[in-house]
């Protein structure tokens, strides 16, 4: 595990874009198939592959490049490595980023499932406001750490780890008609 986690450390330093990319969309994909596998127990049999391609694509193309662009974005907004650095960077973060993030995020896996713009504003009333209140139970304090503790070339991994359960919810949240 440590091997594989200087080999990490090291593609992070030669190309950080492209890894928190592929990382972003490997993440989301693995968040999608612990969806379909543990909340909605499909079992390998019944397994929809189109679905995890679909989510996959959401994380090469949105999430890692938008996340990705975001931090770097937030780090000059909210300059410092400070515990009220932290702090401000997780409420700009929270307050700024994640509603529009969500709201985009829900938009598109909608607009990739075929739904008509009608019913995928149907579904974002639906979904919208549960999927921002779980994440403020869960984000607010892992950002707060990585914004104090993590540099910023390991800030989207690090969110991606935990973002594996987050995923898992989102992408069932997300696919759920």
């Amino acid at each position: 595990m440590a091997g594989l986690w200087r080999s990490y450390q090291v593609l992070m330093t030669k190309y950080p874009w492209t890894v928190q990319i592929v990382t972003a969309g490997s993440l989301v994909g693995v968040g999608d198939v612990i969806s379909q596998q543990l909340i909605e127990r499909r079992g390998l049999a019944q397994h929809n592959v189109q679905r995890t391609t679909k989510m996959m694509s959401i994380g090469f193309f949105f999430v890692g490049p938008v996340v990705g662009s975001w931090y770097k974005v937030l780090d000059r907004l909210v300059v410092g490595g400070t515990k009220s650095a932290a702090m401000k960077k997780m409420l700009v973060d929270q307050l700024c980023f994640a509603p529009c993030f969500l709201g985009a995020f829900l938009c598109i896996s909608g607009a990739l499932n075929g739904l008509t713009v009608d019913e995928n504003i149907a579904k974002l009333k639906r979904d919208y406001t549960d999927a921002l209140i779980s994440n403020y139970y869960l984000w607010p304090p892992v950002q707060i750490a990585n914004f104090y503790f993590i540099p910023l070339h390991h800030r989207l991994a690090v969110v991606q780890i935990v973002a594996v359960a987050w995923n898992s919810y989102l992408t069932w949240k997300a696919n759920k008609m």
